[in-house]
């Protein structure tokens, strides 16, 4: 079920019931970041997030590599040609979205890192929902080898992630790290052989892709807000959310399939 469709720099393929398949396209430069493939990434969730037969995300990179952050020889041509004159640094104000979009998409999205994952490429796993990790997989907030600090989101990201005293460690050291090491402290969900990471990906994001559309979009705002609130605001944000879904078709679907005894029929479209 593929209905493959490519962007300049990344494609999206639908692998399952609900699911999509968006792989970053660059290998030959590690699947670096530059400005047309933050344009197509933004591009590429505006129209999956369009499609309500959308339910869940998996990303990866092509190749080796899942993402190798910056594309430092355009960074480096830009540093010398450009920023003289404008005063901007590279790609900060394009990636933002990127990352901006990733978490407040409507989609839950599984990072299936199959290589490399450092500096922005390690933020963009990071604002993921899910993190399954390939035993090939590599991953550091390396900004500080640059002489720069984390610029993509992972001062935000990894102290609630995994704490703040690993978060230090990870962000002043710029160590690189394997995927056991990432399963140790959290970071990922679980670690799996290279030819079966993208099966397993798929696997969660289509469990995720069964359920009610509603009340998955809803959990996923739920969790987000929540790294921000505290308890009473949390717990406000469940009453209305439960308030929303209970007059809907999805949980009487859901309620009655239990008193019944039968498998809940979700996501079927109108007639």
């Amino acid at each position: 079920m593929s209905a493959r469709v490519d962007y300049e720099t990344l494609f999206t393929e639908h692998v399952a019931d609900g699911v999509v398949l968006l792989t970053l396209n660059r290998p030959d430069r590690a699947n670096g970041v530059v400005p047309e493939l933050a344009r197509d990434m933004v591009e590429a969730l505006t129209a999956l997030e369009a499609d309500l037969s959308v339910r869940a995300l998996v990303l990866t990179g092509a190749g080796k590599q899942f993402c190798a952050g910056a594309d430092l020889v355009e960074m480096h041509r830009y540093l010398a040609e450009e920023m003289p004159r404008t005063g901007e640094p590279y790609n900060a104000r394009v990636i933002f979205p990127v990352i901006e979009r990733v978490v407040g998409s409507r989609l839950p999205v599984v990072a299936a890192v199959n290589g490399g994952a450092t500096a922005g490429g390690f933020d963009l796993a990071l604002a993921c929902d899910i993190r399954v990790a390939s035993t090939a997989a590599k991953f550091g907030e390396t900004y500080i080898r640059l002489g720069l600090p984390p610029g993509n989101g992972g001062t935000w990201f990894l102290p609630r992630l995994v704490g703040p005293g690993v978060a230090a460690e990870l962000a002043l050291t710029g160590d690189v790290f394997g995927a056991a090491r990432a399963l140790e402290i959290g970071l990922v969900n679980r670690v799996v052989e290279p030819e079966a990471l993208i099966e397993d990906a798929v696997g969660t994001a289509s469990r995720i892709a069964a359920w009610s559309w509603r009340a998955v979009q809803m959990t996923k705002q739920s969790l987000r807000a929540a790294w921000q609130q505290d308890l009473s605001s949390s717990l406000a944000t469940n009453y209305w959310a439960a308030v929303g879904l209970q007059g809907g078709p999805d949980v009487a679907e859901g309620v009655a399939a239990f008193v019944e005894k039968r498998p809940a029929r979700f996501n079927r479209r109108p007639t």
